[in-house]
């Protein structure tokens, strides 16, 4: 007697995915009606002026295009055999998503930092510095606010977007913001007011766990850490995927795990090397690895990020 055949089991997949990223950006925006918040088209030109992708908007095979995608989704929610037709669908139902950052206010741009990577050699020879070079970086620290080009927009956690909808009088008006609050006309900008869904959360720390358990991983005894550095990695940068550019987060998350647990690893080889170093210096014997590489030093393996 044969037995039934087990029929796999779909953790997680794109539709699921790209559902719990639009709930929880939805908590970072404003809409006039609830229904608003759904979009039929994405017009992903944040660098140019607003009349410029409102030109692009009314091009007719953008309307066109948005008309089926609304259809579809219609026929997917009703679940009739009968699919919606696209030109039944009025010019005045679409809701188009335009990228922009003109709502987000702007701010001086801060100095980048730039860490170098320190060894063993660096560690124990100690130089007097040189009281000019002292308070050398504190006087570029603050940039000038007059200074244009040293404004920049206030960082926010996904790219902002507005949305619009055409009226009767073929007029765009604008009935969504994102990271915004207390209404369009009344209303300020915030950037911290929502927050991902418990789903989405349980989504991450998945991700992180199936990863974690892959063959080419899961034998450090620092593998805690790199779970621990994806899925804050994933907090960090997981509303800030684009749909306008791709319909697979499930991609987009795997690299950002991935670039996660490369980035500690070669962090423990870096710093065991520093520990090598200490050792060969003190006239003592280094780790097994070390000993393995013969007289050539220390050479760490870097993976790309």
């Amino acid at each position: 007697m044969s037995l039934p055949s087990r029929k796999p089991v779909n953790y997680l997949n794109n539709k699921d995915i790209l559902k719990e990223i639009h709930e929880s950006k939805n908590t970072y925006c404003y809409f006039q009606k609830q229904e608003y918040h759904r979009y039929d088209y994405i017009v992903d030109m944040p660098q140019e002026d607003l009349e410029k992708s409102f030109e692009h908007m009314l091009k007719p095979e953008v309307i066109q295009q948005a008309k089926e995608t609304r259809a579809l989704r219609l026929s997917l929610e009703q679940g009739s055999k009968d699919a919606v037709s696209p030109d039944s669908i009025l010019v005045t139902d679409l809701v188009f998503r335009v990228m922009t950052w003109d709502h987000v206010p702007v701010a001086p741009k801060q100095p980048r930092k730039t860490v170098k990577k320190k060894t063993a050699k660096d560690i124990f020879d100690f130089e007097e510095a040189d009281p000019n070079e002292i308070f050398a970086d504190l006087e570029d620290a603050a940039p000038i606010k007059d200074d244009v080009d040293d404004m920049v927009h206030v960082k926010v956690n996904f790219p902002p977007f507005q949305h619009y909808k055409i009226n009767d009088t073929n007029s765009i008006v604008c009935v969504g913001k994102s990271h915004w609050t207390g209404g369009l006309k009344g209303g300020n900008f915030s950037k911290d007011h929502g927050q991902i869904t418990n789903k989405l959360a349980r989504m991450y720390i998945m991700m992180c766990e199936k990863y974690a358990m892959k063959f080419n991983w899961r034998g450090y005894t620092y593998n805690d850490e790199m779970r621990n550095s994806a899925i804050l990695q994933l907090t960090y940068v997981g509303l800030r995927f684009n749909e306008a550019k791709s319909a697979n987060p499930f991609a987009y998350y795997t690299a950002a795990i991935t670039n996660s647990f490369c980035r500690v690893l070669n962090t423990e080889k870096r710093n065991q090397n520093i520990r090598d170093d200490i050792l060969e210096m003190n006239g003592l014997n280094p780790s097994w690895s070390r000993q393995g590489q013969g007289s050539m030093g220390a050479v760490s393996t870097v993976y790309e990020e």
